[in-house]
């Protein structure tokens, strides 16, 4: 697909693009409008087809729940192996700027089949939770206190740590939009937070970069200019305070390359790649 209709499409998710000047552009860019549609439809979140492994499957223990946030209770979804003999190291995930779908509750799975307790937190709680538009979503994520968001993220910190199925030790994984609040978390919670993995997030203030106590792994797409903007800033803070950190630039691959439920964006090799990475981090930094 041409560069510049996926330029488009990021443009339209990540600012204030109105839905009807983005399909205008597009159809100028496609050359029509039947071309417009079938584009879209591969552009556009499919979460019907992206579960890697069924809400179902026997192999976890799936629940959903409530913890107390900043200010009120944030939905969660849970999920952990389920013939786990002990306690377990845990793993927030924290969702794109879509909130807690389909997609991120399939990744929550993915870690525990790995060997997490993983907890995806909803944190559009505080408007009313996600909604099954993903557009609205969108719009709401825009509407949320940013700083309320990592405060109700570092409430579940303090959620899985209480938890008698959880070792104590906790890391975060975010994407997109929740890759910045992981940046923003592991700002915020000092040694709380075990490791933090950001998947294509806008970096922290260069000025908060050196309270980041955790481990950081961060994962970047070559072809993502707005996001990579921010990275040489983020890396020579990160040099100057000394903070334990690996970075990988992942060429020829757009934003949200791991989200497979977007299959144009979508890069199969880079995202086992990233994850395969991913988990290895997490086990050595919270096994």
């Amino acid at each position: 697909m041409d560069q510049a209709i996926i330029d488009l499409y990021d443009e339209y998710t990540h600012a204030p693009l109105k839905r009807r000047v983005f399909l205008a552009r597009l159809v100028q860019l496609a050359g029509g409008t039947a071309a417009a549609a079938a584009i879209l439809a591969r552009l556009e979140p499919n979460y019907a087809k992206a579960a890697v492994v069924e809400p179902d499957d026997p192999r976890l223990a799936v629940e959903r729940l409530d913890y107390p946030g900043a200010t009120g209770g944030v939905s969660a979804y849970v999920a952990r192996p389920a013939d786990a003999s002990g306690p377990l190291p845990a793993v927030i995930v924290i969702h794109e700027n879509r909130g807690l779908n389909q997609h991120i509750e399939d990744v929550a799975r993915r870690a525990a089949l790995a060997g997490f307790l993983a907890l995806a937190p909803d944190l559009l709680s505080p408007l009313s939770g996600t909604p099954g538009d993903p557009d609205r979503a969108r719009e709401m994520i825009g509407q949320l206190d940013a700083a309320q968001a990592v405060r109700d993220a570092a409430a579940a910190i303090d959620a899985l740590k209480a938890r008698p199925d959880a070792n104590g030790r906790v890391g975060a994984v975010g994407f997109c939009w929740g890759g910045g609040v992981v940046g923003q978390l592991a700002v915020a919670a000092g040694d709380r937070l075990g490791a933090a993995v950001v998947f294509y997030g806008r970096a922290p203030d260069s000025t908060e970069v050196a309270k980041i106590q955790a481990p950081l792994l961060l994962h970047y797409a070559g072809l993502d200019e707005r996001i990579n903007a921010g990275v040489p800033a983020f890396q020579g803070a990160l040099d100057a305070a000394g903070t334990d950190y690996r970075l990988h630039m992942y060429e020829g691959v757009n934003h949200a390359f791991h989200n497979d439920s977007s299959a144009e964006r979508y890069d199969a090799a880079a995202a086992a790649l990233a994850w395969e990475r991913t988990i290895d981090f997490l086990n050595q930094q919270l096994g």
